[in-house]
């Protein structure tokens, strides 16, 4: 069954490059209308912004969607792997700035909040994309993958040359679970030099290393307070890859594989699989597929006790 969250929940806070001050409500939205968002703060034009691979339009520092109005969204990335590891797949967020708060740069306490509120079904069948056959796309060493699985499977590796990040991989499957306990609390991350370059172009205006980033310098982990994780920064890479796969506007059936790979070539894998009609079919979850879902059988105790 399709589901939606039982109540509306709000949030507040800045964004992490526009550093503008945002209130965001995350409401309940009926079967079959996926996730929207509505920007309030408009007036004149069309407000309303689909949550979709499509309405991608840069993924450089985050993913941004937008509609043909030029109205955007932006950094969605951790509210949509949210959505997708409490297992929402139907909600109309309203947002009164071009970009999501950041909270503390993470995926938790958007995740704790909605199981706070509680998760409700809907009479409608859910439907998923089952990846038949291998697609891929590179860029020079990065690359994404997406090939048959019974369910949806995240293998991650990065490799950076700050030794405080390394080169780090991991690979789960996001059934039973494990987004919220393995994944929803690591958060972004960056490098110092990486910081100073952003701020200078007037981006990462509301970044606060310890608060809502972690920043490595070198083999140093500049942020106070240090690592959630030892391998935080890879878990992270792999939240925001399953934000972007939220995108495809039903859970998938596949094993992702991303080496070196950003927002960018996730969204270009989704267009490669959606361009491919023999790569996927459309399927209808049977209790047993639903069970190997990220979200099914979650509850608030999953999340870890940062949120």
């Amino acid at each position: 069954m399709q589901t939606t969250i039982r109540s509306a929940v709000t949030f507040t806070g800045t964004g992490l490059h526009s550093g503008l001050r945002a209130r965001m409500t995350v409401h309940p939205a009926s079967a079959e209308y996926g996730i929207w968002f509505r920007r309030t703060d408009v007036i004149g034009r069309d407000a309303m912004v689909q949550a979709h691979w499509s309405a991608v339009e840069n993924a450089r520092l985050c993913t941004e969607v937008s509609n043909a109005h030029g109205v955007r969204v932006s950094t969605i990335e951790h509210l949509m792997a949210a959505l997708a590891g409490c297992g929402i797949h139907n909600a109309l967020i309203e947002i009164d700035a071009p970009e999501v708060p950041i909270l503390d740069g993470s995926a938790a306490p958007f995740a704790a909040a909605f199981l706070a509120r509680g998760v409700r079904e809907l009479d409608a069948p859910l439907r998923c994309f089952e990846v038949l056959k291998p697609v891929e796309v590179r860029d020079g060493a990065a690359l994404a993958r997406l090939e048959p699985a019974g369910t949806l499977e995240i293998d991650f590796e990065i490799d950076f040359a700050d030794a405080a990040i390394g080169r780090q991989r991991k690979r789960l499957s996001m059934a039973n679970g494990a987004f919220l306990r393995e994944l929803s609390d690591c958060r972004t991350f960056c490098r110092q030099a990486d910081v100073d370059a952003m701020l200078a172009q007037g981006l990462a205006l509301g970044g606060t290393p310890g608060e809502n980033a972690v920043v490595f310098d070198g083999d140093r982990v500049v942020s106070p307070g240090g690592l959630r994780r030892a391998d935080e920064p890879v878990r992270h890479k792999m939240l925001d890859a399953l934000g972007d796969l939220a995108l495809a506007g039903a859970p998938i059936l596949g094993r992702y594989t991303g080496s070196r790979a950003g927002h960018a070539m996730t969204n270009r894998l989704l267009r490669a699989l959606f361009a491919d009609p023999t790569a996927y079919r459309i399927v209808e979850c049977d209790d047993a597929q639903r069970r190997l879902l990220p979200g099914t059988g979650v509850n608030r105790a999953d999340i870890p006790a940062v949120a």
